[in-house]
């Protein structure tokens, strides 16, 4: 099926398979970039979507995830930090808002929080809310149960994110500490509608195109939509340090593709971006929607303002609840 045909059939409600999409493999990227970008326009209009992190919780990690700097299974000599104290948690969000920055993710390291941390999260989120009704809090605190995705909804929080990285066939190569079921049970306690899923995956860490693809079609079967796309950024003491990175081409191709199987989410450019040569703006046109500003967990990104004036200048409308 040439992707002209295809491009107009998901417009008009038809599903693709996992065999569109690998006939899309073949489609020149200019051309495929270009279609996706309409199937954004159709489906998303301008709007965008930007969020920021702040990393709570650093280093120390006991899973052995394979591209992640934070495991201590590796020595990569990143700056390492217990829960921050409530009052500096505050402060640092507080301090992203003044700067216009509306939508914000509380990111952990580890596989999960014990009940203090996650009570203290809970009581940060709860105090920032009923002062600032504007500021929308997402997190990302590894492995939750129902009682406490019931919490974080209580406090305020409206989505919870939590990567299924790759593929279900591909996950274990990159990770023997926990599976990818613990990964589904999480994101089953989260009901979708007035607390919303965020998930993707990392790319560029040995995985197949077809691994790339079952994801994708494994996010649309879990009506995720915010899809975080990651570049792995090789981390010298890692099993995954020589690596190659990921060409502008290839992560261009990986978001088209995203875009023909999920045409409604926000597809969000995240940690790697620097990787690329022109900072995304291909990628923005391959039917990217949205994007992590600011740092990463533990590398530095670019500027908000210098992020915000690209995208402006690429024809988006950055969403109101976001800045």
């Amino acid at each position: 099926m040439i992707v002209e045909e295809l491009s107009k059939k998901v417009m008009d409600g038809y599903t693709p398979s996992k065999n569109d999409m690998l006939e899309l493999l073949d489609v020149p990227i200019n051309r495929l970039s270009c279609h996706a970008d309409r199937l954004r326009r159709h489906f998303c209009q301008d709007n965008f979507d930007v969020c920021t992190i702040i990393n709570v919780k650093s280093g120390n990690c006991s899973e052995d995830c394979k591209f992640c700097a934070q495991s201590a299974y590796y020595d990569t000599h990143i700056t390492q930090y217990p829960l921050l104290s409530n009052e500096k948690l505050k402060k640092q969000t507080l301090d992203v808002y003044g700067q216009g920055l509306k939508r914000i993710s509380y990111v952990s390291s580890g596989p999960r929080l014990n009940d203090d941390e996650f009570k203290r999260i809970a009581e940060v989120i709860t105090g920032i809310k009923n002062k600032h009704s504007d500021i929308y809090l997402c997190v990302s605190l590894g492995k939750l149960n129902k009682l406490q995705v019931q919490k974080l909804k209580d406090a305020g929080v409206d989505r919870i994110h939590n990567n299924l990285e790759t593929s279900k066939t591909y996950f274990a190569s990159v990770c023997s500490t926990h599976t990818y079921q613990d990964k589904l049970d999480t994101i089953k306690h989260i009901d979708n509608s007035h607390m919303k899923i965020c998930s993707g995956g990392i790319f560029g860490i040995g995985e197949s195109w077809k691994d790339r693809i079952d994801l994708a079609l494994q996010l649309r079967r879990l009506n995720v939509q915010s899809i975080p796309i990651n570049i792995l950024n090789p981390i010298k003491n890692t099993p995954l340090e020589n690596n190659t990175v990921l060409s502008n081409e290839e992560t261009c191709r990986i978001i088209a593709i995203y875009r023909f199987i999920n045409p409604q989410a926000y597809i969000r450019l995240a940690g790697g971006r620097l990787l690329l040569e022109d900072n995304g703006r291909k990628a923005f046109r391959s039917g990217s929607n949205a994007a992590i500003l600011g740092n990463m967990l533990t590398t530095s990104g670019p500027s908000y303002e210098s992020d915000i004036k690209m995208i402006k200048e690429l024809g988006y409308k950055i969403s109101e609840n976001n800045i």
